[in-house]
């Protein structure tokens, strides 16, 4: 004791030891703590699953459930050697069977009506094109034999009759006119094939009546009014269905555009998927049911869109300023509905009451009719608005190609 009283070193360093050795004791115990804790040690702890059960359900996921199990993949069956390809097929050689007919594409359908033993499919016509086979497997994966009804070219559209014994849901279509873009819009079909089928993607209506441009088999140049939307549509996805928040069908998608073929680099474009409206396809579908083909009235002129007229354009045509959209009439053709009723520059504005702004606008509202119905035209005639009436007589296979 009388040592540590006349030794200062030892006076201070003996507690300082103490509680370095404390301190060097606790980090010791919180690492073996660790090592054990993290199976570092020789314990038989296992990675546990938590137990917390919840239950997701959103607009979107009933919207889903609703008319999942109306979207069938569409395979399209042809004679093939070992190399074929097609606008909704991204695999090789596939399903070849040994009476030389196998896999040439696939896409999507939607099953929209159940009556008695038949139930029917609508889909793209490019993707049942020239089919020798046409096979439908439905949303639990049978498969049943389909029966092409009608196609149309015009529309892309066709429709295939199925057996109805293993149908359980029919999808419902939506008023397409009611749609309002920024809206939900969710994409379900079979991208890049059956592999892929119920698939789902979301998006938004980005736009209403686009009008996408595209050749038919005949190599007519053809105008189609569509949606866009920003979900996700692949090859595959064609002839699936478009839904709402309510999950009822507000289009058949059809299209995409992959690259911009206008800009110096074909620039890679996403999000520009495109559908055919709901209300364009039931006046379809019904045709095709009806007759196996489309019998679409004429007016019997040549057009422009009036948005394309230059400002020397506009000064021969005379309209007011505030007629910023329609369709301009070129000529009309002798015989034919327009005729000695529509003028050279006459400007359409309006079809029974409703405007039209392009050319596929025109179109869409005119196919809605049969032969034989009026239709109600307004027009500007240089600075007068006139209305007539013209009675739908003739057909497009009465125009002069």
């Amino acid at each position: 004791m009388n040592n540590m009283k006349s030794n200062p070193f030892l006076k201070w360093f003996l507690p300082f030891l103490a509680v370095f050795l404390s301190f060097i004791l606790g980090i010791s115990a919180i690492l073996i703590f660790n090592w054990v804790s993290g199976n570092g040690g020789k314990t038989n702890q296992k990675t546990t699953v938590s137990s917390v059960v919840y239950d997701i359900n959103t607009e979107t996921t009933k919207a889903v459930k609703n008319v999942k199990n109306s979207v069938v993949s569409v395979i399209n069956y042809q004679k093939i050697d070992n190399r074929y390809y097609n606008y909704d097929n991204a695999s090789e050689g596939k399903n070849k069977s040994e009476d030389g007919l196998g896999v040439y594409g696939e896409g999507s359908g939607v099953i929209y009506r159940k009556s008695g033993n038949d139930a029917y499919v609508v889909t793209n016509n490019h993707v049942i094109k020239d089919a020798k086979k046409l096979e439908i497997m439905l949303a639990n994966g049978k498969k049943v034999v389909g029966k092409l009804v009608g196609s149309d070219t015009y529309s892309d559209l066709a429709v295939i009759k199925i057996s109805s014994k293993q149908v359980t849901t029919v999808a419902e279509f939506a008023d397409s006119d009611k749609l309002k873009v920024g809206e939900p819009a969710i994409a379900i079909g079979s991208p890049l094939g059956s592999d892929y089928a119920n698939s789902v993607t979301e998006g938004i209506v980005s736009s209403l009546s686009r009008t996408v441009t595209s050749q038919n088999e005949e190599g007519e140049t053809i105008s189609t009014n569509a949606i866009q939307t920003d979900a996700a549509i692949n090859p595959g996805n064609s002839g699936g269905a478009l839904v709402n928040i309510k999950g009822q069908v507000i289009g058949i998608n059809s299209s995409k555009i992959a690259s911009s073929t206008g800009s110096k680099n074909g620039v890679a474009v996403e999000g520009m998927g495109f559908a055919i409206p709901a209300n364009d396809v039931r006046s379809i579908i019904n045709q095709l049911e009806e007759n196996g083909e489309v019998i679409r009235p004429a007016l019997g002129i040549s057009m422009a869109n009036l948005s394309e007229a230059s400002t020397s354009d506009r000064d021969t045509l005379k309209i007011p300023e505030n007629v910023t959209s329609g369709i301009v009439v070129l000529s009309t053709e002798s015989g034919m509905p327009a005729d000695n009723k529509l003028k050279k520059y006459d400007v359409i504005t309006e079809i029974d009451g409703k405007k039209v702004a392009s050319i596929s606008d025109l179109q869409s509202a005119l196919y809605k009719h049969k032969k034989g119905d009026k239709v109600k035209i307004t027009f500007y005639r240089g600075n007068d608005k006139k209305n007539i009436e013209i009675e739908l007589t003739k057909t497009s296979k009465d125009l002069n190609h």
